[in-house]
């Protein structure tokens, strides 16, 4: 019922050529060499220079940007650690209190 339909290739109709033999050219170098364009320069970009505010300033970037995701990293961490203390607790008393109601029968 639910099998799938393979599909079959379908055979040629009509002519058919034979595959073309591909044969290897030889290649000729030319005698001319177009003579090199002159080139523009590029233009120099300017290099950046930090100064001593500027340093400090990306350096205490840096710092708080490794704060921040060290306490988000953290935060997530202790969450994860509260909530499988809880299902824990709430595993423990669920299981006395079926304890429990098993003894009373």
């Amino acid at each position: 019922m639910l099998r799938p339909k393979i599909p079959t290739m379908p055979t040629p109709t009509g002519y058919v050529a034979p595959p073309a033999v591909v044969e290897p050219t030889a290649v000729v170098p030319s005698s001319e060499t177009p003579s090199p364009a002159s080139v523009a320069p590029a233009p120099s970009r300017p290099t950046v220079q930090l100064t001593p505010g500027a340093l400090i300033a990306v350096v205490g970037g840096g710092t708080a940007v490794v704060l921040v995701v060290g306490a988000v990293l953290v935060s997530l961490l202790l969450a994860v650690a509260i909530t499988g203390v809880s299902v824990a607790v709430c595993a423990v008393v669920l299981r006395s209190l079926l304890a429990s109601e098993a003894k009373r029968r």
